[in-house]
């Protein structure tokens, strides 16, 4: 078994590793500020993999962290509320009651960028129990890297995080949060930077976490045990068959370097393949952005 070590974030998509403060007193967190509600599954759901639901927690992604040490398995942390949630490179975000923000932590197999490619799992995950849930009718696509758009609103977005040492990833945490209920404040959104929208809003209609949980705990087996038999080739099909604006123009951004072209696919580690006047170039992190917004 891999040893546990001081956390450190793994940005999407290769993104670079930065060290972080390693958690400390996990116990003195759990016994004042969460309340665990449910630690069994329903009906269907993936064997092996614990189901933790507490009232409140800072982040899912830092309480899936301190819990890694006591789990003999995989498992999923959802919060009712958040109180300081995070989106990529350190973004603030705040969650509306009745949204979805949960968080997967697990060993992954593999190094670096096979634990990074399960973003793309996820996506899929994210997909396949939107569909489920509400309708094969959803106009839903993926947005590279780690978003899923609703009618062309941002509805969800994934954030991984590890700590490992050495190129390996001993421990390995997949964040995800959907505006089941409400879009975040527009005041939270970078400017230029695609629009929240929420399923109720959308739709109409009402999902609750927990109901949401369900679905995307066995979506997601489904898709990470594909990717575990057949490799990264057929996710990779999968979500380019599923992609936003692919044969489009789009820009991406990576700190104050911009690069526009035509949006032709991504390759086998992830990284996005844009046909620029220079030719074809793989951006393996950036932001992207769309004409309009």
């Amino acid at each position: 078994m891999p040893q546990w070590l001081p956390q450190k974030r793994l940005w999407v998509n290769r993104l670079p590793h930065r060290r972080t403060q390693a958690w400390s007193s996990p116990e003195s967190f759990l016994l004042t500020r969460c309340q665990p509600v449910s630690e069994t599954g329903p009906t269907g759901w993936p064997e092996g993999v614990a189901r933790h639901i507490l009232e409140r927690v800072d982040s899912t992604n830092a309480e899936a962290m301190r819990l890694a040490p006591h789990l003999s398995g995989p498992a999923w942390v959802l919060a009712h509320r958040q109180e300081a949630g995070r989106g990529r490179r350190g973004r603030a975000w705040t969650d509306p009651p009745g949204n979805f923000a949960a968080s997967l932590v697990m060993r992954p197999e593999g190094g670096a960028g096979d634990a990074a490619r399960l973003s793309f799992v996820a996506a899929l995950a994210l997909h396949q129990a939107l569909i489920r849930l509400c309708g094969p009718h959803l106009n839903i696509a993926l947005k590279w890297p780690n978003d899923v758009l609703l009618n062309g609103g941002k509805l969800s977005g994934i954030l991984l995080e590890s700590a490992g040492a050495g190129g390996q990833v001993a421990t390995l945490v997949i964040g995800i949060g959907v505006n089941l209920s409400q879009a975040p404040d527009v005041g939270q959104v970078e400017a230029g930077a695609t629009r929240p929208v929420s399923l109720k809003g959308e739709t109409g209609l009402t999902i609750t976490p927990e109901e949401f949980l369900d679905a995307l705990a066995i979506a997601f087996d489904d898709w990470h045990r594909q990717m575990r038999t057949y490799g990264f080739a057929p996710i990779r099909q999968a979500w380019l068959a599923r992609a936003a604006k692919l044969g489009e123009t789009i820009t991406a951004r990576t700190g104050t370097v911009e690069t526009t072209g035509v949006f032709e696919g991504i390759d086998e580690t992830g990284a996005l393949i844009l046909m620029t006047p220079r030719g074809k170039q793989a951006i393996p992190a950036a932001d992207i952005y769309f004409s309009g917004g």
